[in-house]
């Protein structure tokens, strides 16, 4: 991962809305009257019905999907006891990944306390606002009485995520490797370096799992934990060892399996080397792990290998557990999560790993075919399969085990819930990003005087996820980067007017000219025109010195694509613009959005085939829907029989393409409604993805509106028909807007290749 700038950083948490997380009402509010339901004298009924049973809370009120995410700053990621307050920005963003990965709301506390006594009893009292309680960043050993005197003491699920979260995932990997490597868990010899809170879960789950307590090594910073060792915590004595062995070093001979939770580069090749045969290495330090996954590659071909990292295999993450586990929770109302329902989350997370990935998870992936291996043994954090699987696991083991207060009965109908919470908003862009960052294009700007180019250029390379390339003057970007506190200092810049660059501009003009020789272009022209960026610009691309060419910030549509157009070409015998909308339920593709004022029949036709191939390669199978403001010929004119012929010609001559229409909006993105009304739809039960607009105004309306009155984000517009990755940005684009387009079109080039 990129470098996070710091002015970058703070700026993310401060612009626009301090902090990440914010309430949102989840009831209408516009009138007098929902006000009086909402609050006086409305809501007096629910008060009266929980005094009477206090259940009813979970009814009438947000506490069934509401978790506390509670810590006092002790032990804060790797920055140690800086305190509650400096502790809130982790908590919100701790807030953030249970809401995107598991729709479940949180109010973060940051307790200005440090005796367990005065902790515990702040968070009781604070208990009936919650669902359950997330501790976080608690440092050891406060931490483990913490959690053992709230699980106690509290009738809501409790869990410390940094004891178990770790333990749950790695256990998972552990499981997977063992089986790849065909050793038996109760036979392995394993070492654990660091004696925090969560090496001390860890172990403690593996032994749940089958490991044999007198086959573990504990370390620490002082060596091995040994049982003649003076002044050992309760928690290390009870994996203290009386074997003779007193270093690391010692203790990695013939080990099977190293667990590190400890710090970076504690681990040599030669360390390693000494290990049995087909060793199992957690190195999950971070950011820096006990062993670099490179060296410890180099070091044994035979190892099979996990970090804490995400630019290598098999990262541990936390976020594979805990959104879920606290979900499963929630939905039966289980009065803890016990070692039951933890060993029931290890297993769903291990056995989704040997199932097949879903293609858009590979995609996300560079477009690796990820199968269960050495180098995949623990399923992605993108994988929207984890809120079904462990959760549901976890709410069976509840329930089994006798913590749950509610029962599930139709467990078809809990996993479609799930889904639907499942918030696929952000999944695209990550995978669009994975694949850009993988496959570094160079991608032009043009309009490179401008602020929200240049700030997009500055994120693009910070987080590496393109090559930017600068048209402009040097010393006017340069002065503007100083001004702005811009850091654009090992971006490439090209002045095109420059007289370095001459020769070249009189090569790119001769070229030119042969091509528009007979459309009334003189040689004396076509060197005054390559003056101009656009122009040089696209010549770039041509001559494959860029991938991707980026205009339309300060210009208009027409004016921005006119040169690219002339000069790349079309692959295609129409353009047409593609725009998506990124929903929580999902992507959604406009087109034609910027391009085809009114397509005839031979050209939506054409459209269609466009859009239904970049959907495609954007890793999704399109479902679409040809609109209008008739279903199915309930109203008859030539507009809506054009509309007809183009479905009917596409369901005989491109079958393969899941089209339907023409009909309304409402009836194509609700398959409810539109199953219960139209039965002999070719859709049937599909969620439409992918919606064709009969012509442009109805097409540019429609996402402009979305774009002003809705949250949802739209990325684009996505040129489609040309020769190169041309794509054409709507006047006055935001920061975002530019990333986004600048990052789909490396993919764009990239998937052309």
């Amino acid at each position: 991962m990129a470098d996070i700038n710091r002015r970058e950083a703070l700026d993310f948490h401060s612009k626009k809305r301090p902090g990440k997380i914010e309430v949102v009402p989840t009831k209408r509010y516009r009138s007098q009257r929902d006000l009086a339901l909402a609050y006086s004298p409305g809501v007096a009924e629910p008060c009266i019905s929980i005094a009477k049973r206090k259940s009813d809370v979970y009814k009438y009120t947000a506490k069934s999907n509401l978790v506390g995410v509670v810590t006092n700053g002790s032990a804060v990621l790797g920055l140690g006891d800086i305190g509650p307050e400096a502790a809130k920005p982790v908590m919100e963003g701790k807030g953030l990944l249970f809401k995107i990965y598991a729709d479940i709301d949180v109010f973060d506390i940051e307790l200005d306390v440090t005796d367990v006594d005065s902790f515990v009893t702040a968070v009781k009292a604070l208990a009936p606002t919650f669902g359950g309680i997330n501790l976080e960043d608690i440092k050891a050993p406060e931490c483990f009485e913490i959690e053992k005197r709230l699980t106690e003491e509290l009738s809501i699920p409790v869990m410390h995520d940094d004891q178990h979260g770790t333990a749950i995932i790695s256990s998972a990997a552990l499981l997977n490797a063992l089986e790849l490597v065909n050793k038996k868990i109760d036979k392995i010899k394993i070492v654990v370096n660091g004696a925090g809170a969560a090496a001390i879960s860890c172990l403690k789950l593996y032994i749940r799992l089958g490991v044999k307590r007198k086959n573990i090594v504990l370390c620490d910073s002082k060596g091995v934990v040994r049982k003649d060792r003076e002044k050992l915590s309760k928690h290390k004595k009870r994996f203290a060892t009386n074997r003779r062995v007193h270093t690391l070093s010692d203790a990695m001979k013939n080990a099977d399996v190293f667990i590190g939770l400890s710090v970076g580069n504690t681990v040599s090749q030669k360390m390693l080397k000494t290990m049995a045969k087909n060793p199992i290495v957690f190195a999950m330090a971070n950011p820096d792990p006990e062993i670099s996954y490179r060296d410890a590659k180099k070091a044994r071909k035979d190892v099979i290998m996990a970090t804490g990292r995400s630019d290598f295999p098999n990262q541990v993450n936390n976020v594979l557990g805990f959104p879920y586990i606290f979900r499963g929770a929630l939905d039966v109302r289980a009065t803890e999560i016990n070692e039951s329902m933890k060993v029931a989350a290890v297993r769903a997370i291990a056995a989704l790993s040997k199932e097949p990935v879903p293609e858009h998870v590979n995609l996300a992936y560079h477009g690796k075919n990820l199968s269960f291996g050495p180098d995949y043994i623990i399923p992605k954090p993108n994988d929207p399969r984890l809120i079904t699987k462990v959760s549901m696991a976890v709410a069976k083991a509840a329930i089994k085990s006798g913590v749950a207060k509610k029962d599930i009965t139709d467990w078809q109908k809990y996993e479609e819930l799930l889904i639907d919470k499942l918030g696929l908003d952000n999944q695209l862009i990550r995978g669009f990003n994975r694949i850009a960052k993988e496959n570094k294009k160079r991608v032009l700007f043009v309009e490179a005087d401008n602020y929200n180019v240049l700030k997009a250029a500055e994120i693009l390379h910070t987080e590496e996820l393109c090559v930017p390339i600068l048209l402009g003057n040097k010393k006017f970007i340069h002065d503007f980067a100083v001004e702005h506190g811009m850091d654009l200092e090992n971006v490439k810049i090209i002045d095109v007017k420059s007289e370095d660059l001459r020769l070249k501009r009189h090569e790119y003009a001769d070229y030119y000219w042969n091509i528009r020789e007979r459309k009334g272009m003189t040689k004396n022209q076509a060197r005054r025109i390559m003056r101009d960026r656009s122009y040089f610009g696209a010549m770039m691309l041509l001559n494959n010195e860029a991938d991707v060419f980026l205009s339309g910030v300060t210009r208009s549509y027409p004016e921005a694509l006119k040169p690219p157009l002339q000069i790349i070409g079309k692959e295609s015998t129409i353009l047409a613009g593609l725009y998506i909308v990124v929903t929580k339920k999902g992507p959604i593709f406009f087109a034609d959005t910027t391009i085809n004022k009114t397509p005839s029949e031979a050209e939506l036709i054409e459209i269609i085939l466009l859009t239904a191939n970049a959907v495609k390669r954007f890793g999704i199978k399109p479902i679409i829907s040809l609109l209008s403001y008739s279903n199915f010929g309930s109203s008859k004119d030539e507009d809506t029989l054009k509309l007809q012929r183009v479905v009917k010609y596409l369901h005989e001559n491109h079958p393969s393409i899941v089209i339907e229409g023409e009909m309304q909006a409402n009836f194509a993105l609700n398959h409810k409604k539109r199953k219960g009304i139209f039965p002999f739809s070719k859709l049937g039960d599909k969620k439409v993805n992918t919606l064709i607009f009969p012509n442009l105004v109805s097409g540019n309306v429609s996402y402009k509106i979305l774009q002003e009155l809705s949250n949802v984000e739209t990325m684009g517009p996505v040129l489609l028909g040309m020769n190169k990755s041309v794509h054409i940005l709507q006047l006055e684009s935001s920061v975002n807007e530019i990333v986004h387009m600048a990052t789909i079109g490396s993919v764009d080039a990239h998937e052309r290749k």
